[in-house]
């Protein structure tokens, strides 16, 4: 009964504002330009028949819109339907890459020969194994006006044998990304299927003014590390109106890794998510755990999750250090997860041992508003670091029950100071008065 409860109020509630809801976007921090030229994958002898390798195709195709004397606005790349297998690729500035209904872009499952690149510097090394590691199956470094876009066509990275290689242990370097830019602004990626990743699905790093709406991202939930959209040192991106489906955390917002990413020093800022559904056996959206730069001004609403880890989780470590403040989660549902709100100071590992343990990272202000959730096993657990307790944790208007009939989890807190409103279970000793909330006052 109360679970029949809670849904028919978070319905009564999105019906309310359901025109909000659907008219707000962030979207148009990118203009999508007009192209001048078409040309098609067809043209350097690309072959959708799912057997012949296409890599020379795309690399003839990207080095002839690179090369091209632009007109203006730049060339589309078609891609007809049928399955085009290739080994990685990179695109360039000024294109799109456009997918018809039906077309599949398939990695090879040819590993030996992949591609190398250098470690991303905030994080010193692989993120799996030491040194270099394999460049993303798509990959961007130093452009801008890119858009990967179409029918609702696939990116497969046929993943499979990437993950037997991690569990196995025979990996030699950090596997690949499927779409990686770098260093790049103004990238819009929308209307299209990816599917199977190697490792992080979509990750970009160290760009700005980036559009993802419009996406499904799917990959079984044994699958591992591939979260979903991986922002990394990145400001004004805007993820929107998606569906996530993954085997590791579905957003994770990240910036550097210990020594590396305090010394790199670029946080990620100004992030937008919204209209987002998924499911994973780990985080739906997420903080961390490396964010050694930094994040602030993050703001997440409109979240539907089931089948969850953990709902909301901002996570960090001794050593990591970066600040990471000004954080909103706004009209969350979850249905079945493990916790439905945890904010950690003792999440994630360390490149090496010349981490400095007394990089201690700063966690305040974070907002948690609107937070419902049915079959959820235990509510919330906020722990702080003892030397550098979370600040200003403010929750309103949170209700996390579990299965019916079973008794409710208490919430665990340490080393945090905040304050809280209309919370269901009762929140613990820490957060439960909203009298004297410092900044938590005015978010009641």
């Amino acid at each position: 009964m109360l679970k029949l409860l809670i849904s028919v109020c978070w319905l009564l509630l999105a019906r309310l504002s359901i025109a909000e809801f659907t008219s707000t976007t962030c979207s148009g921090i990118v203009a999508l330009n007009q192209r001048d030229e078409k040309i098609s994958i067809t043209d350097f002898g690309g072959v959708g028949d799912g057997r012949t390798m296409n890599t020379k195709a795309f690399h003839a195709a990207i080095y002839r819109i690179k090369h091209l004397k632009r007109r203006g606005g730049g060339t589309l790349l078609y891609i007809p339907p049928g399955v085009y297998l290739t080994g990685s690729f990179n695109l360039t500035s000024h294109m799109t890459l456009y997918l018809a209904s039906g077309a599949v872009i398939k990695a090879t499952q040819k590993t030996a020969k992949w591609p190398l690149i250098a470690p991303l510097p905030s994080y010193g090394r692989g993120r799996e194994r030491p040194g270099a590691r394999y460049v993303s199956f798509i990959h961007g470094d130093g452009l801008e006006d890119v858009v990967i876009t179409g029918e609702n066509g696939t990116i497969d990275g046929q993943g499979g044998i990437w993950w037997d290689m991690w569990r196995q242990r025979t990996l030699q370097y950090t596997r690949p990304n499927l779409v990686e830019f770098i260093n790049s602004k103004s990238i819009i990626i929308s209307n299209v299927v990816f599917k199977n990743s190697p490792f992080w699905n979509i990750h970009p790093v160290y760009c700005s003014n980036v559009v993802i709406r419009y996406v499904t991202i799917l990959a079984p939930h044994d699958s591992p590390n591939t979260d979903g959209i991986d922002p990394d040192s990145s400001s004004g991106v805007c993820i929107e109106d998606s569906h996530i489906s993954v085997g590791d955390d579905i957003v994770a917002v990240k910036s550097g890794w210990d020594e590396y990413g305090i010394a790199y020093g670029l946080p990620s800022s100004d992030i937008t998510i919204r209209r987002i559904t998924g499911s994973s056996p780990f985080a739906g959206i997420a903080v961390g755990s490396e964010t050694s730069g930094g994040v602030e001004n993050v703001f997440a609403e409109h979240i539907n999750l089931y089948d969850m880890g953990v709902g909301i989780h901002v996570k960090t470590n001794s050593g990591r250090g970066g600040i990471i403040r000004n954080l909103t989660f706004s009209n969350v549902y979850m249905e079945k997860a493990r916790v439905g709100i945890k904010i950690a100071g003792d999440v994630g590992d360390h490149p090496d041992d010349n981490y400095d343990q007394n990089a201690l990272p700063v966690v305040k202000d974070i907002k948690l508003k609107g937070v419902w959730g049915v079959g959820v096993q235990k509510p919330g657990l906020i722990v702080g670091i003892k030397g550098a307790p979370f600040a200003g944790i403010c929750l309103s208007n949170v209700n996390l029950h579990g299965v019916s009939g079973s008794k409710s989890s208490p919430w665990k807190c340490s080393d945090v100071s905040g304050s809280s409103t209309q919370v269901s279970p009762w929140p613990c000793a820490e957060l439960v008065s909203s009298q004297n909330g410092g900044s938590c006052s005015d978010n009641f």
